[in-house]
């Protein structure tokens, strides 16, 4: 008989999406756990919480797969009566392509699709290019681990398969582009609603079920620039998916993020994993697809969401990126630029460095430095930030000569106007409440296949 661990496992339903199932670790030994759920395709969510998330809608049946598993281990496992019912129902794809297919065939092809899933989730399987084919979408690819094949892609979500095997990259894609030229597309393919409700569902999770985790106060209402950074992932996949005139770029190595105006004369460029202080959003504009960059603008990795969120509402705005080339920096744009924190009471001084508005609460400012501004491109013309010190600040926002003044003053008229959100913290001083709200961005909600039957 296989010993008992110290380890108790609690399943459950998901608390906000369908079929997603969500696992609590207790005891001394949980991490014995843990490594077996991840091995089996659980992702971490917190401590002691894990969450199964899949593309194919079978996460009960996993679930109990794993349950079995666990428990001859010596693992006590708990599954609750919603995920047990959830496990005991049955239920079909409606117009599944492929009818012949029994439910356990079914299932089989599910979870192929899945492996496929998991491996481009993970940067085992790096997609070259992508076409949509008639209605659905087709890829081609290279598996990344010794000796792996390229291959062609066929399908999306849970009726993904493999349908041809190639021995290079450099063949793949000649195969790929022979057939689908006239529609073809760098990198994956934007992210299916099915694959953008997995990614949400393995970061939202029940956290009162884990008695060792405290509850959280609501969070307070503050001026934007003291708002939390928020998942800058997440806005710039929403951006991409509200405005179709960009196209994403990723590099090999999944760690930047390229945005590409069908222009060519607007460049967004987001690395992942840039530290609070480091840049993390470089914006470039060009005249020409083949000439020097205009104005560019950068912003660290913990600026505020609401902040980018604006910025990125600018640049989605027809040709609002677009400014008069040869035109000096002078007196009037400057003011134009800052008019809004002005009239929002911001101080204005004269420094060693240029001008200087620094909000009511002392906690932001935005300085112009008339130097750079007459000089070669610099980024610093324009430095907003948060935080007392401008070398140690918060966050921060660079500017180059020549960016739109329209650009600027919707970044001065959000600073000085809009609030965003920060979790409360006991005894932590709370800035000045402003009367204008952010709109949130909307939620990615999944939906299980129709056509039950008991």
């Amino acid at each position: 008989m296989t010993p008992a661990i110290d380890t108790h496992v609690r399943l459950d339903t998901h608390p906000a999406h369908p079929s997603a199932v969500q696992a609590v670790l207790t005891g001394t030994r949980a991490h014995v756990a843990s490594v077996a759920l991840e091995a089996a395709g659980w992702s971490v969510a917190a401590t002691g919480v894990l969450v199964l998330a899949r593309i194919d809608h079978e996460e009960p049946y996993w679930a109990a797969d794993a349950a079995k598993h666990l428990t001859a281990e010596g693992i006590t496992v708990e599954i609750t009566p919603r995920l047990q019912e959830a496990i005991d129902e049955e239920w079909t794809w409606p117009n599944y392509p492929m009818p012949w297919c029994t439910r356990s065939e079914i299932r089989e092809v599910s979870n192929q699709a899945q492996k496929i899933h998991d491996d481009i989730r993970n940067g085992h399987l790096l997609i070259h290019a992508h076409a949509h084919d008639r209605h659905t979408t087709v890829a081609v690819g290279t598996y990344l681990y010794p000796g792996g094949n390229s291959v062609y892609l066929h399908g999306e979500d849970h009726l993904r398969q493999i349908a041809d095997t190639y021995g290079s990259p450099a063949e793949a894609l000649v195969a790929f582009e022979k057939v689908h030229a006239a529609e073809m597309r760098p990198g994956p393919a934007p992210l299916t609603a099915t694959e953008r409700a997995a990614i949400a569902a393995r970061s939202v999770f029940d956290v009162t079920t884990a008695k060792s985790e405290p509850s959280c106060p609501e969070p307070e209402t503050v001026p934007v620039y003291l708002a939390e950074t928020g998942d800058h992932d997440a806005l710039l996949d929403t951006f991409l998916d509200a405005h179709g005139e960009f196209e994403k770029w990723r590099t090999w190595s999944d760690e930047t993020t390229h945005a590409i105006h069908e222009s060519q004369t607007l460049r967004i460029e987001r690395v992942h994993e840039a530290q609070a202080r480091e840049t993390a959003w470089t914006i470039a504009a060009y005249e020409t697809p083949v000439s020097d960059r205009i104005w560019h603008l950068t912003a660290t990795s913990a600026t505020p969401a609401p902040v980018l969120q604006t910025l990125l509402i600018h640049l989605a705005d027809g040709d609002g990126w677009d400014t008069v080339i040869g035109v000096p920096v002078d007196e009037k744009t400057v003011t134009t630029a800052t008019q809004p924190l002005t009239d929002a009471g911001w101080k204005h001084t004269l420094t060693g460095h240029g001008i200087r508005w620094t909000s009511p609460d002392g906690q932001a400012s935005v300085r112009f430095d008339p130097l750079a501004a007459h000089g070669p491109q610099n980024p610093a013309t324009w430095t907003i930030w948060a935080g007392p010190d401008p070398d140690r600040p918060t966050w921060a926002i660079t500017a180059s000569p020549h960016t739109p003044n329209s650009l600027l003053a919707d970044l001065s008229e959000a600073l000085a106007h809009e609030t965003g959100t920060r979790q409360a913290q006991p005894g932590r001083e709370h800035g000045p409440r402003l009367a204008a709200s952010m709109s949130a961005a909307p939620a990615v909600t999944a939906s299980r296949p129709a056509s039950r039957s008991r």
